[in-house]
């Protein structure tokens, strides 16, 4: 049997009530190997003795073993199967009874998710539950059962990962093939035929299409997705929104929902910087957490539900403001222009650069900004560093430690309870695999083809210590992306949209500040983490795009005064 044939395994510890977990288990018997224990020993020796291309996928245990406390018995599993989402069940007999005792593990990460055993058929909260886990571990396993999407190259380089990361932030499943592989021949022989002469690599198979020889991503995107040429120019649409970040995403929703015509353009993949987080716990509604691509790509479906056009892969090089005269804005990228009566910049922020040439060369074979999720199985068994202190880090390490050897966080302060949501703070302590290390900065590295090893100062005695490592994951604060505004939209002095009360008195109209998502041009509005004074979070990101809407109707509706 070859690895992909092999089903992945859900393992379930049940002492006590296998009988009530077996005719729910049925269910997932068809694509999953499903193996009932029923000790914690039981369960170990299973594990052990798996063969390297088995993959288990979910462990639930009952919340009372015969010899080890359950949070105890996932800690040992985990160092076997540290992919696995992990998963109590406990029966109605004894499910508030032992609730407390295991909250704190919850809230710590020890496990995923505390649910009530079935207690009879179509239990769909508990299905639910136990397919949304499954999804999300499926979602990150290195080899997808379908691609729609196929990369073919001789070498994983930064282009092909950047093609990577591009397709599982679209929620595109991909798969890099070799040009020697039987798949991967038969994309170079189809592309071939079509066009002789040696091949250009990467090549891309997309849905199907015929394979294309492509050199950046915005070339995927733009085959992919089409060109904003696309728009009928010759009518303004209600509603531009620049970036598809959260605040993005939910002024697209909110927008298109109530009527407006509403075109979203994005520079990269839609989800923005969130939408590389691989798991956000403490997103309201989503108790056993939602990665970011996983939260973009349901907010991208439902805006497309309610008939906004997305464009990806077109960063937008100039907004042309309008006059009283012509009170319309265009909006320019290089695959066409769009005339909008009002325009939501909500372009976020980008990872701020290390600035050590040496690792700005290997950026893409080794070295990445953000968490590039699609990356971490290159790390599998090897020893990885991610610099920096917020929650995107936290999310990171959180994420690479399922599949490194070891991740240490470096960081400059002396330690992260600043600047990391608590839930974070412990679920780090809680794993083996990570360790904090404070006063620290990495000031060199290297490696012949791809990075081998970084340089580092202990910022309290000087020393600068030699690591060997496979990986560099760098979330280093954030600088804002829109340069290409024009100098009437007001900003900060780090470059960061102003708005309502913060804009300079002299642009207040008879004393009062324009409304508080409102820049310095009429109809021209910033919402999320490109906005000056933003809270830098997901949730508030989303409630700004929704609250930028009314301000929208407010002014559209004044110009329809106008006129």
């Amino acid at each position: 049997m070859s690895p992909t044939d092999r089903r992945p395994l859900i393992v379930v510890c049940a002492p006590q009530h296998a009988d009530d977990l077996a005719l729910p288990l049925r269910r997932y018997e068809a694509e999953y190997d499903v193996r009932l224990t029923g000790s914690s020993a039981e369960t170990m020796s299973l594990l052990r003795g798996l063969d390297p291309d088995d993959h288990v996928a979910l462990l639930v245990a009952e919340p009372d073993l015969p010899d080890d406390h359950v949070l105890r018995a996932f800690h040992s599993w985990r160092t076997l199967v540290p992919t696995a989402r992990r998963l109590v069940t406990a029966h109605a007999s004894r499910f508030r009874a032992r609730a407390d005792d295991l909250r704190g593990g919850l809230a710590a990460g020890k496990y995923d998710a505390y649910l009530l055993m079935p207690q009879g058929v179509r239990d769909e909260e508990w299905h639910g539950a136990v397919t949304e886990m499954l999804s999300e571990w499926g979602s990150h396993v290195d080899n997808p059962t379908w691609a729609s999407v196929q990369v073919v190259s001789p070498v994983v380089d930064a282009l092909t990962t950047a093609i990577r990361d591009f397709c599982y932030q679209m929620g595109m499943p991909a798969r890099v093939l070799d040009p020697d592989s039987p798949e991967g021949a038969a994309v170079v022989a189809e592309h071939a035929a079509a066009r002789p002469g040696p091949a250009a690599y990467p090549l891309v198979r997309a849905f199907g299409r015929a394979p294309m020889a492509v050199t950046s991503v915005h070339e995927v995107a733009a085959s992919v997705y089409g060109a904003p040429d696309q728009v009928d120019v010759e009518h303004e649409v209600d509603l531009v929104v620049v970036g598809s970040g959260p605040a993005g995403l939910a002024a697209a929703v909110y927008g298109s929902s109530e009527g407006l015509s509403t075109v979203v353009l994005e520079t990269g993949a839609v989800g923005g910087q969130a939408g590389t987080s691989s798991m956000i716990r403490n997103y309201l509604g989503f108790p056993r957490g939602v990665s970011g691509m996983r939260l973009a790509q349901r907010a991208r479906g439902q805006a497309l539900r309610f008939g906004t056009r997305f464009f990806t892969g077109w960063p937008v090089r100039e907004l042309v403001v309008g006059t009283p005269d012509a009170p319309g804005h265009t909006v320019v990228t290089d695959g066409g222009s769009i005339r909008a009566r009002s325009v939501v910049v909500a372009t976020g922020v980008a990872y701020r650069r290390l600035g050590v040439q040496p690792l700005e060369d290997l950026v893409g074979v080794g070295v990445h900004y953000g968490a590039a999720v699609s990356a971490a199985h290159e790390c599998a068994g090897q020893d990885v560093v991610v610099v920096g202190g917020g929650n995107s880090a936290g999310q990171a390490a959180l994420h690479l430690a399922r599949f490194a050897r070891s991740v240490t966080v470096l960081v400059r302060r002396r330690g992260v309870e600043e600047t990391m949501s608590d839930y974070l703070v412990r679920e780090l302590r809680w794993t083996p695999r990570v360790q904090v290390r404070p006063c620290a900065q990495v000031v060199d590295g290297g490696g012949d083809e791809r990075l081998r090893w970084i340089a580092v100062r202990d910022l309290e005695t000087g020393e600068v210590e030699r690591r060997e490592l496979a990986g560099l994951f760098l979330l280093l604060g954030a600088d804002p992306q829109c340069d290409w505004l024009p100098e009437a939209v007001c900003r900060d002095e780090r470059g960061f949209v102003l708005t309502g009360r913060d804009l300079p008195q002299r642009l207040w109209v008879d004393g009062v500040p324009p409304p508080e998502l409102a820049t310095a041009v009429p109809g021209v509005y910033a919402a999320g983490d490109v906005r000056a004074g933003s809270m830098k979070r997901v949730a508030a990101a989303s409630g700004e795009g929704a609250s930028v809407v009314p301000l929208v109707h407010g002014h559209l509706a004044d110009l329809d005064r106008r006129r």
